[in-house]
């Protein structure tokens, strides 16, 4: 950890200016060389960004290299799990077929919602096997490449927060795929549920360490920054924690409310930023909010399971 809290304290807080998501990319692959534990990653990518929106883009990187270890160092990666009915388990209907008596598997399906979209290079597409004898999706994640045959993005609208960062709707049309790229364990119990916790952790690292940055070259006050820092090293052990532990989804739930007073504390600072980064606040800071109410259901649910009851997140 000593590195990481050097890095944050001692590092010239001038972020260079990134005006595109390549300098983002250049700039995120020589930390990752540094800081080969995925929070640190998010924490310096996040304190090295010019603005919220490639803070996030660290952050959720990050993300995908701490749950997907496998994944090619160089490549940009994305998740590709929503669909028209959502990311829940029953709404996934990206089918993985084939490979009966020796036959080629076949990825078939669309997503309605890629973050990084066209920018990623590597894949991991949700898809169901079929149903168990409960009716259930068997759900796998497989791994390819964003250039393969069959893979075709189309490029949605900027977000109104974040514009930087793209995101696409993907169609997959019969993609071969190889036995290998199929990922070990169930699809959602592995990956897909434990993802909203490590990203949840990962970006809301990235943010703390942009505030501090933000902080420090603003002249906050030393009590605020400290504060950051804190709720930084907060996130960082639960980051590094099991990701689908009831214990873990409840502190982070009381870490996050944290940030969110941290926040809405720090509105008195403002004015000492410079425009274009107060600018870029006001219209990023939406971000936040995302994924608000899942993120309570959640930790409901980890209140229940904790005290001897079944919750079920839905």
């Amino acid at each position: 950890m000593d590195e990481i809290l050097r890095f944050l304290l001692t590092t010239p807080p001038q972020p260079g200016a990134l005006q595109s998501l390549e300098d983002w990319w250049r700039q995120h692959l020589g930390l990752a060389s540094r800081f080969p534990v995925t929070v640190d990653l998010a924490l310096a990518g996040g304190f090295l960004a010019d603005r919220l929106g490639f803070a996030f883009a660290s952050g959720y990187h990050a993300a995908l290299r701490s749950l997907f270890t496998g994944m090619p160092p160089d490549h940009r990666a994305a998740l590709c799990a929503t669909e028209a009915g959502g990311a829940h388990p029953s709404a996934i209907q990206t089918r993985l077929s084939g490979g009966d008596g020796g036959g080629p598997l076949r990825l078939s399906g669309s997503k309605g919602f890629v973050t990084l979209g066209t920018a990623a290079e590597t894949l991991f597409v949700v898809a169901t096997e079929g149903q168990d004898e409960q009716g259930r999706n068997r759900l796998r994640v497989v791994m390819i490449d964003a250039h393969r045959e069959g893979v075709h993005f189309t490029s949605l609208p900027p977000m109104p927060f974040v514009p930087e960062v793209p995101h696409a709707e993907l169609e997959l049309r019969e993609v071969a795929v190889s036995p290998d790229e199929v990922l070990p364990g169930d699809g959602y119990t592995r990956y897909l549920k434990p993802f909203r916790t490590v990203e949840d952790c990962h970006v809301h690292a990235a943010f703390l360490g942009w505030v501090l940055q933000v902080a420090r070259r603003s002249g906050w006050p030393e009590r605020v920054q400290d504060e950051a820092l804190a709720l930084a090293v907060a996130i960082r052990g639960l980051a590094l924690a099991e990701p689908t532990s009831p214990a873990v989804h409840v502190a982070l739930g009381g870490v996050l409310e944290l940030c969110q007073r941290f926040v809405r504390g720090l509105e008195e600072w403002w004015p000492q930023v410079d425009a274009q980064t107060r600018e870029l606040w006001e219209r990023d800071k939406a971000l936040l909010g995302v994924a608000g109410k899942a993120r309570a259901r959640r930790r409901e649910v980890a209140r229940q399971r904790l005290a001897g009851g079944s919750g079920s997140e839905g």
